[in-house]
C-alpha cells in the first residue's frame, strides 16, 4: 500500500492487476485500484475534482480530469474517510499513475490540492 498525507488529508492506494485482453487488435492490461481518503485535519472538506497522469513504458502520458470520483463529491468531517475503487487500461505491461484531488475547506472556503502518490501498474509475469 502506498500512502501520503497532504494538508491533513491521507491518501492510501492499492493497485491490482486484473488481466490482459485484446481490444481492436491491441493488447491491453487491466488494473483495479482501491483508494482511501481520510480527513486527519480539523476542518470539514469536500473533494471537488480529480486529475490523473497515467504513465506507460511505451507511449505518451495520458491525462484524465473530471468532477468528483466515480460520480461522487464526498464531504469528509474530521476523522471520516471515503473509499472507492476504479480502474485503468494501459497498453504496456508497465506503468504508473499519480494525481491530485482538488478539495475545498468549508471553514475557510479555500480550495487546495491533495496529492495522490504515484503507484505502479505492473503485470506480475513481467517481473518474473
Amino acid at each position: 500500500m502506498i500512502q501520503q498525507i497532504t494538508r491533513g488529508i491521507k491518501i492510501s492506494v492499492e493497485s491490482k492487476f486484473e488481466g490482459s485482453f485484446f481490444k481492436d487488435q491491441v493488447l491491453h492490461h487491466a488494473f483495479m485500484y482501491h483508494i482511501k481518503i481520510e480527513n486527519q485535519g480539523k476542518d470539514v472538506v469536500q473533494l471537488l475534482s480529480r486529475h490523473w497522469k497515467i504513465l506507460e513504458s511505451v507511449s505518451r502520458p495520458q491525462y484524465v480530469n473530471g468532477n468528483g470520483v466515480v460520480g461522487k463529491k464526498p464531504v469528509l468531517k474530521p476523522g471520516e474517510q471515503h473509499t472507492y475503487q476504479s480502474g485503468s487500461l494501459i497498453t504496456s505491461p508497465l506503468g504508473a499513475m499519480a494525481g491530485t484531488y482538488l478539495m475545498i475547506n468549508f471553514s475557510t472556503a479555500k480550495k487546495f490540492n491533495v496529492d495522490v502518490p504515484s503507484f505502479k501498474l505492473s503485470v506480475p509475469y513481467l517481473l518474473n
